[in-house]
């Protein structure tokens, strides 16, 4: 014979309160993650410097690599163009294009007179160098996206024939992108002094320089706290080819 929950025979089941169930949930957590804890630990310092590497370590290193695989992608591109020239029946003017081409798209080496802009960061202890110029906050001392990219345009709109920043060839789709005061150029980083080296005219890139209104802005900062800028002239410069790959990755529109 089956009785019903509310039978005088059998006892009521307690109710547990909303708030007692919530109660146990946490213990049951906190005690989840001290097991956790300790089991990830097994009496080892987390903190030591030996078993984790920092983010700039890693970064650092990925850097490395992409600049060994630029090294090598170079190497392949010289091997490659050689057997082309070798098996190649093409006409001399087809020749000359080709070079033109490639001359153009910054693969090749360029030599002739040029310029060197050399930004720095101001010492961290500046300190305001004109009096009543209020003092510096630390953004103020250090070398910034913008102001490469205010070298890098100056000197194109001067007519450079070819741009190199620090140890790369600039291309028709190099970004200059900074993370704080880090340069993040073709998959490698930087960290300051910056060199940017054009090939030209020496007169119309130094006359581009000083044109510029977002240089004559980051001027008033030298003045005024100390970063550094440095120009050098050059009779001769040579910019190295571009040896990064040159794939272009577009969008298209999804067909119906």
């Amino acid at each position: 014979m089956s009785t019903s929950a509310n039978s005088p025979g059998r006892p009521a089941r307690p109710r547990l309160r909303p708030v007692r169930i919530l109660t146990l949930t946490v213990f049951a957590l906190a005690g989840l993650l001290f097991w956790l804890s300790f089991d990830t630990a097994r009496g080892t310092n987390l903190r030591s410097d030996d078993s984790m590497l920092r983010l700039s370590d890693l970064i650092q290193e990925r850097s490395h690599k992409n600049g060994a695989q630029d090294d090598r992608n170079a190497a392949l591109r010289q091997g490659v163009d050689a057997l082309a020239q070798r098996d190649n029946g093409s006409s001399q003017a087809e020749d000359a294009k080709l070079k033109a081409l490639e001359k153009n798209a910054g693969t090749k080496p360029l030599t002739g007179p040029g310029l060197t802009v050399t930004l720095t960061d101001a010492p961290p202890d500046a300190t305001a160098k004109i009096p009543g110029i209020p003092e510096p906050q630390p953004n103020d001392l250090v070398i910034h996206q913008q102001d490469l990219q205010a070298v890098v345009n100056a000197l194109w709109q001067g007519g450079a024939k070819g741009i190199q920043v620090k140890n790369q060839r600039l291309i028709a789709t190099s970004a200059v992108r900074c993370v704080g005061n880090t340069l993040i150029l073709q998959g490698r980083v930087y960290s300051p002094p910056y060199t940017i080296t054009a090939v030209g005219d020496r007169a119309a890139l130094a006359r581009a320089l000083t044109a510029s209104p977002a240089i004559q802005n980051y001027l008033q900062y030298v003045n005024a706290y100390g970063l550094g800028w440095k120009v050098d002239q050059h009779e001769t410069v040579t910019l190295p080819g571009y040896s990064g790959t040159v794939d272009l990755h577009y969008a298209q529109p999804v067909k119906p």
